[in-house]
């Protein structure tokens, strides 16, 4: 039997999580395969946080998330900031 390793926690997400509860959004930690859920003006999509100080090549999405946005029927956000993922939550209400 294989043992997953906890996957790490970007620096900013617990930032991005609180900024979108404060804006009214909805969240959900998921973990895996992407970071959130979240739920604004009664729409979904999946989350996933990079850490914006790192350069391009290490925000990139993993094979296993490329692999399941190629087939996942509802948006998904890429976000660097917590000023980004409120943004991007609020484009659901659009």
């Amino acid at each position: 039997m294989t043992l997953r390793r906890a996957a790490r926690k970007d620096a900013n997400k617990d930032a991005v999580v609180a900024a979108l509860r404060s804006a009214g959004v909805s969240v959900i930690d998921l973990r895996e395969p992407f970071d959130l859920l979240i739920a604004y003006a009664r729409k979904t999509a999946m989350m996933e946080i990079k850490d914006g100080t790192k350069p391009p090549s290490a925000r990139k999405l993993t094979k296993q998330q490329a692999k399941t946005l190629a087939t996942w029927p509802a948006p998904l956000f890429v976000v660097a900031s917590p000023e980004q993922a409120v943004q991007m939550a609020y484009t659901l209400a659009e």
